[in-house]
């Protein structure tokens, strides 16, 4: 749950292009952050991370410790003039009384749902509670919206068309709010054509579906002859080399732990040749890393549709930071790994995303000030359609270097206390 860094809402010149403006600043989703952060119960401690933008608020519980493993790597890489913190983390744990969190620190948590509701999620935190204390709202599942209607003139969205089973039901409302995630809420607009909307709703700018991003992101994998018992892994995280090092003068991004990797994970990426006890063993002395270098906008990585299916146009940029943060940190692990070995004997395995996971996806709907360059306004009302609002991670103009989760949430939180005028 990391906020953006404040320089991450201005222009930033990167080794692959520009990272552009955004139309609004730190300081005006800053209030947001802290409520997100209490919504959610983000656990962390401010003053650690060097590029950790102003806050008006601490986090609102402490961080979650490291285990002895995961320690003795935090004050390795203190030792070697590092600054690591602890990774902000919305769980429901409470390690001074378990009586009062619902989280078990158990190594399902990363990548898993949870089956005894212990992470912060937005079903857990928001709509279960919303249900339980608003007559107002109803949660329909099970039904796909197919497309949205407009009025004659083309200015507002008259109808939602949804299928449920094998039952039409077309619904409306004064106000629609779309948030399908970037790639298919753009899909879904691109979807609802019509006469006064030949190439989608919104799209008089055409850029619906484009500048997709999802991050330069990659995993690396430290094995080395040291087990590491460590259950629940994903608590420290490294950002001295977000705005770049002495060899490379531009920003670079962000390093953070992964939920611990097993053997069935490794089975299901490795080759069917490799013996399951060698993939376990390699499991056991392995520690997880994630770096994340930022995706930067670009017209042509763009969502379409063709003959009813959904195209990712997807070509990866950045990738001279990219690789430059893998050479960087697999030399940090390196250098801490053989600190106290007579005998070092380490492996380091690095692999970058795979298009199909798109788990940080953002932009397609683009927000700014002008309608000839972005599809909303500042409050993610569509500049096209006076009563339609997208409200998920399509607003991005840019993906900075950091998980996105937090920021769509803060400005959800901000568009909805704009909505909140209307009621």
């Amino acid at each position: 749950m990391f906020r953006l860094r404040e320089q991450d809402f201005e222009t930033v010149y990167h080794a692959g292009g520009i990272s552009p403006e955004w139309p609004i600043k730190y300081r005006d989703l800053e209030p947001y952050y802290t409520q997100a952060e209490h919504l959610y119960q983000v656990h962390g401690q401010q003053g650690l991370d060097p590029t950790e933008p102003p806050r008006s608020k601490n986090y609102p519980f402490v961080p979650i410790s490291h285990e002895p493993r995961i320690q003795e790597i935090h004050d390795a890489l203190e030792d070697h003039g590092l600054h690591p913190f602890y990774l902000p983390l919305a769980i429901k744990l409470n390690e001074s009384d378990s009586s009062l969190g619902k989280c078990i620190r158990c190594n399902t948590c990363d990548g898993f749902p949870c089956a005894i509701y212990g992470k912060s999620d937005a079903d857990v935190n928001c709509i279960r509670p919303a249900l339980a204390c608003s007559k107002k709202l109803t949660l329909l599942t099970e039904a796909k919206v197919i497309r949205l209607q407009t009025s004659p003139s083309g200015r507002e969205i008259t109808g939602v068309e949804t299928q449920i089973g094998n039952y039409h039901q077309v619904f409306s409302a004064d106000i629609i709010v779309v948030a399908c995630g970037a790639v298919n809420s753009a899909a879904l607009l691109l979807r609802s054509a019509n006469d006064r909307h030949p190439h989608g709703l919104a799209n008089s700018s055409g850029q619906v579906g484009r500048n997709f991003m999802k991050h330069q992101n990659g995993v690396i994998m430290s094995v080395t002859r040291k087990p590491n018992p460590t259950i629940f892994q994903k608590t420290l995280a490294v950002n001295d080399f977000y705005w770049g090092e002495l060899k490379f003068n531009y920003p670079l991004g962000s390093v953070q732990l992964l939920g611990k990797i097993n053997k069935d994970i490794l089975s299901s990426e490795a080759s069917k040749f490799i013996p399951s006890l060698l993939l376990e063993k390699i499991a056991a002395h392995s520690v997880d890393w994630l770096i994340i270098t930022e995706d930067l906008p670009d017209p042509n990585n763009r969502i379409y549709l063709k003959k009813k299916q959904i195209i990712l146009n997807y070509r990866p940029n950045n990738t001279k930071a990219f690789n430059h943060l893998a050479k960087c940190w697999m030399n940090v692990l390196k250098s801490i790994n053989y600190r106290n070995s007579d005998f070092p004997c380490s492996l380091y395995f690095f692999q970058r995303d795979p298009l199909r996971r798109v788990a940080h996806q953002v932009g397609t709907c683009r927000f700014g000030n002008d309608p000839k360059t972005s599809v909303l306004d500042i409050n993610c009302r569509t500049h096209d359609i006076h009563n339609l609002y997208v409200v998920d991670g399509s607003f991005f103009p840019s993906s900075a270097a950091v998980n996105p989760a937090l920021t769509i949430m803060a400005n959800a939180i901000r568009v909805g206390e704009h909505l909140s005028e209307y009621l």
